[in-house]
């Protein structure tokens, strides 16, 4: 599960870590955990140990050192989203193997990596330990307002752009604070069992992100697949990114 990405927000994927844990309420329909199922019953060797739903916390998480180089060979330069399939800063994911990640990172400077978590707290502890070059963003996931912590834990990380990946959105986040900012995703829930984003939640971060000039994505309204619903808003496409060196990013 490394190569193009059908996410709208990247290009690329690279997963040196496979496998997660739920953690909260945004990780109950996880893509991820359903497709690692999928992928061990069709015999992929990465997911041979994913899909244990019951068995413990990080029984599924697996390194693979062996792709470690993978982005170094992509020569065209790429904007790659790290760990599709899980979360770098699980706790099963040993200190060393996470230097080593953002080693690769950074000797593969022609490219821009993009990192996930909901694990707010293992980030922050970590953060003066890892070496943050400039092509590495760093996000957090929130999706209602319990979750709104995560972002003051990110502030804390000393990424060139910090992000937050406000999807799928499960309520209005209308205390959260952007202060130090500077992405924000929005999007609601794809899947069979989806759970409706409502219009004013994804317009209040809209308009919270004009006023305090901080880009705003619009990846999706969600639906029983991640196209039913569109991704226009008010008529109108929100793909805006952070500044960055790169003349061309993303389309669409």
């Amino acid at each position: 599960m490394s190569g193009p990405s059908a996410i709208e927000w990247t290009e690329a994927t690279w997963n040196p870590v496979t496998g997660c844990d739920r953690v909260s309420p945004g990780c109950a329909h996880c893509y991820a955990l359903d497709l690692a199922v999928r992928l061990k019953r069709m015999g992929q060797p990465k997911y041979q140990r994913d899909g244990g739903r019951s068995s413990g916390p990080g029984f599924g998480v697996t390194l693979h050192p062996g792709t470690l180089q993978v982005p170094l060979r992509w020569r065209s330069p790429r904007v790659i989203f790290v760990n599709s399939m899980s979360d770098l800063f699980h706790e099963a994911v040993p200190v060393d193997f996470i230097e080593q990640v953002f080693d690769v990172m950074r000797r593969a400077d022609w490219h821009v990596f993009q990192i996930l978590t909901k694990r707010h707290e293992r980030l922050s502890e970590l953060a003066d330990q890892l070496d943050w070059p400039p092509n590495v963003w760093m996000g957090v996931s929130v999706e209602n307002r319990r979750f709104v912590q995560r972002a003051d834990h990110l502030r804390m990380v000393p990424a060139a752009v910090r992000f937050i990946s406000a999807e799928p959105l499960l309520g209005p986040l209308d205390d959260i604070d952007l202060d130090g900012i500077h992405w924000l995703i929005a999007g609601g829930e794809s899947g069979p069992k989806h759970r409706p984003v409502r219009a004013e939640w994804i317009r209040q971060l809209r308009d919270r992100c004009v006023a305090e000039g901080v880009p705003f994505f619009f990846k999706q309204w969600g639906g029983a697949r991640s196209k039913s619903g569109g991704r226009t808003l008010d008529g109108q496409l929100w793909s805006q990114l952070p500044e960055i060196e790169r003349t061309t990013l993303l389309v669409g």
